[in-house]
């Protein structure tokens, strides 16, 4: 990698500053400048807090460049320059926050007349609010002594980047007691006030939109911090002074008692839908359409605020009927004339907002207008305007669901023994002056008619179903059901009749449609030849397929596809290697573990007496079991080369114990080589050459092998000079898994040809161990044959005869 030869190279910057006449503008020249100055090079910052260049940062982004330079590079030193001072680095913010004619010199930008110019403005408000983050005290002192900051703001507010400064001071001075210090002397600056003055006709949209978009900020910032801070904070005075009637009156008197217009229209109707919120929303165009009575509310709607506007429903209703002027709209399906209009849509939005107060004078007021009346026939009228008509299923569905108003009576009806029903005047007035039942039979039947005409479906038909479950879900049950009921049992007996055949028809079939499966699984045919019989799995096919196609779209995938679909490929792994196995199903483990159990119990203590007993008969024997001893090959010297079929011993180990079972043979003359040497201990060990192991056979004698002389015996030497030799025959098999030590070691593979009953065999077994390492000689002389097999038996292969074969894949050797 290009690291390891440190082709890194030092900036040039530390060299640059080496000289006396350095310049800003060449500093700033540099590429890696901004790196350098958060990196905090000490050479740089020393020479960036310099009076004279923080004077010189500070005019870039306070002063308009020249007109006649370069488009490329006029806001070039201006951007380096904010991007430096707000580095973030404790020496810059020091020098800057503490020098009040740098504090001016900043604060100047603000003096010019408006409108600003964009991008300086971006950077001045963007140094100042670090400024205000890292230095709140002095910051705010120093502006707190400049009596015109607050005009100066409301003078700016059309520029985006001092709404965002405005906004700054309330959410990034961090200490409690210092905001509240903020908070009340903007509230005595009439800060709320100003902002209210600014949407009126007379201002222009960029005053309009962000002066509301800075009170809805306020309002959501202020109840958030109340909740945040509960029980030890003062009350917020801005939202206080917000909420009063007074303000609200102030702003609707804006719009409606001048000449009309849209965008001050728009931005009052969102200062009152924020006020209305009673949570906030969780993302930006999230509609709630549960009722309030259905649900808990983190914000209440101040009454003071519903007094306000109830005084001005009837002009929000002729806003309804004659909005501002719009020019025609023409669209690809047809002309609109009039369109429908953001002021008549953010009207329905607060018509619905307004319903989910459910006050009952605001209840009854827009019943005498019959606003409701009115949204619906827009519904009808732009078919294809979702927008507007998701707005008048949100006030159905509020209507249809939402309890009673608290001041309501309740209906006592006199011929009958039922139980008194409250009152739902909206309810009411849906379903008779509103006729809402009669008017989806008709726009139902009217689309179906067009469609079999070849015509389009209708664009609201989709919200049109909703409304009608809606009615159907609510006459079953919900706090207006007996109510609904009623309603639906007077209409007129042909509608009535058209309503049942309608919901048990038309609208059933297309709730059926709308719930269909995604994917038909009765006709799944597989073309592969490794198809999954799910049968044979215990798994029904069509839920299994139709469970595995639903985790497939889910966007984390769950360990039930994984169960039910296809494999899991840690199947497949190495078990060493799978460290996260998931453990999702442990949960779904019963079992029952009965303490209790006797038998049990007195079972598991016998078995731990009996592995403790062999255990301690077999550390009983004189031996230690852990002494380790040696086995002495013989001399390399004395080895024939070894044939092609023979394989390696491994090593040699020390005995442990010995279970001998062998025939006592006479002793002969014999030459060195057919001796195996024996520990002349109490407990002999066998010391084999396994690569060739000699038999003595009278008078003949292998080449290379050297005679002993006739009649030299030596104690402690085995002697098979008693078998006469006809065919020798060593077969050694290293490696292979036999039973333990004293039995029968696994059968060597029978000679071809020998079809007869083997006669006794003569069988020497001996036992050597090193450390926990155990293996077992074996030499086996079949008297027919007359060939004798060695066999070491050793503990590292598996148990199993099968297994010994696998690993141990060598032959006898003859």
């Amino acid at each position: 990698m290009f690291w390891k030869f440190d082709l890194h190279t030092t900036s040039h910057i530390d060299t640059l500053l080496e000289k006396e006449d350095v310049t800003l503008t060449e500093v700033m020249d540099e590429e890696d400048v901004l790196q350098e100055c958060k990196a905090q090079n000490r050479k740089l910052v020393d020479f960036l807090v310099r009076p004279q260049s923080m004077e010189d940062l500070v005019t870039y982004i306070t002063q308009e460049p020249s007109e006649d330079m370069d488009e490329k590079l006029k806001y070039k030193y201006p951007n380096i320059s904010c991007e430096l001072l707000t580095s973030d680095v404790g020496q810059i913010n020091d020098r800057l926050g503490e020098d009040e004619g740098l504090l001016m010199k900043l604060y100047s930008f603000l003096q010019n007349e408006p409108p600003l110019n964009p991008l300086l403005a971006s950077f001045f408000s963007k140094v100042l609010s670090i400024l205000i983050s890292r230095k709140p005290d002095q910051i705010v002192e120093f502006l707190r002594k400049r009596e015109d900051f607050v005009d100066l703001m409301i003078k700016h507010i059309g520029t985006s980047a001092i709404m965002d400064l405005l906004l700054r001071m309330l959410t990034c001075i961090e200490p409690q007691q210092l905001r509240q210090d903020v908070l009340n002397w903007l509230n005595q600056e009439k800060i709320i006030q100003r902002l209210v003055d600014m949407v009126q006709p007379s201002q222009d949209e960029d005053r309009h939109s962000n002066a509301s978009q800075s009170l809805c900020e306020i309002i959501r910032l202020s109840r958030d911090q109340m909740f945040q801070v509960q029980g030890g904070s003062e009350p917020d005075p801005l939202l206080a002074t917000l909420e009063k009637q007074e303000t609200v009156e102030k702003l609707l008197s804006n719009i409606f008692d001048k000449e009309k217009n849209e965008s001050a229209i728009v931005s009052v109707i969102q200062i009152l839908l924020t006020l209305f919120e009673t949570r906030r929303p969780a993302f930006e165009g999230h509609l709630d359409i549960c009722p309030p009575g259905m649900n808990h509310p983190s914000f209440s709607v101040n009454q003071s605020v519903l007094e306000a506007v109830k005084l001005r429903l009837k002009h929000f209703h002729q806003l309804l009927l004659e909005p501002p002027k719009k020019n025609v709209m023409k669209t690809t399906w047809g002309v609109l004339d009039p369109p429908v209009g953001n002021t008549r849509l953010n009207v329905v939005r607060l018509v619905a907002s307004l319903l989910q107060t459910n006050t009952h004078v605001i209840n009854l007021e827009l019943i005498d207008l019959n606003t409701v009346g009115v949204i619906l026939d827009m519904y009808f009228k732009y078919i294809w305007n979702n927008f507007l008509h998701i707005q008048v299923e949100i006030c159905t569905a509020m209507i249809l669901a939402m309890p009673p108003a608290l001041n309501g009576p309740a209906e006592i009806n006199q011929d009958s023994d039922q139980e008194p029903v409250r009152e739902n005047h909206l309810v009411k007035h849906l379903f008779q002056k509103c006729q809402l039942i009669q008017r989806i039979l008709d726009a139902w039947a009217s689309n179906e008619k067009e469609q079999a005409e070849g015509g389009r479906r209708r664009g609201y038909m989709g919200h049109l179903t909703r409304i009608a479950n809606a009615i159907v879900q609510n006459s079953d049950k919900g706090p207006n059901s007996a109510l609904i009921q009623q309603l639906i049992s007077e209409l007129p007996e042909d509608v009535r009749e058209r309503w049942e055949a309608f919901t048990s028809g038309p609208l059933a079939d297309t709730n059926k449609k709308n719930t269909v499966d995604l994917v038909n699984t009765h006709h799944i045919h597989s073309s592969s030849d490794d198809e999954v019989d799910f049968k044979d799995n215990g798994f029904h096919q069509d839920s299994s397929l139709q469970q595995a196609f639903s985790d497939y779209q889910m966007q984390q995938m769950t360990s039930n596809f994984i169960e039910q679909f296809g494999f899991n490929d840690e199947e497949f792994a190495d078990q060493d290697d799978v460290v996260d196995i998931p453990f999702d199903r442990i949960s779904d483990i019963n079992f029952s573990l009965n303490t209790n159990d006797s038998a049990n119990i007195a079972l598991f203590e016998a078995c731990c007496k009996e592995k403790i007993q062999q255990f301690e008969d077999a550390g009983s024997d004189e031996d230690d079991i852990w002494d380790e001893k040696d086995v002495t090959f013989a001399p390399e010297a004395q080895r024939r080369p070894r044939s092609s079929g023979s394989t390696d011993s491994e090593e040699s180990t020390d005995s442990e114990e010995e279970d001998v079972k062998r025939d006592p043979f006479e002793p002969s003359n014999s030459a060195p080589d057919e001796r195996m040497e024996v520990d002349p201990g109490e407990a002999p060990t066998w010391t084999a050459n396994f690569d060739d192991v000699p038999m003595d056979t009278g008078s003949s004698t292998p080449d290379g092998w050297e005679s002993s002389p006739s009649g030299a015996k030596e104690t402690g030497w085995a002697d098979f000079s008693n078998f006469s030799a006809v065919t020798r025959s060593v077969a050694l098999v290293t490696l292979s898994c036999g039973p333990l030590a004293g039995s029968d070691p696994w059968p060597v593979d029978e000679p071809p040809g020998s079809t007869e009953e083997e006669p006794p065999t003569d069988r020497i077994t001996e036992t050597v161990t090193n450390g926990s390492m155990k293996e077992t000689v074996s030499l086996t002389v079949d008297a027919k044959t007359e060939t004798a097999h060695l066999v070491l038996v050793s503990p590292r292969c598996t148990d199993t005869p099968h297994a010994a074969r696998k690993c141990c894949s060598s032959k006898p050797t003859s």
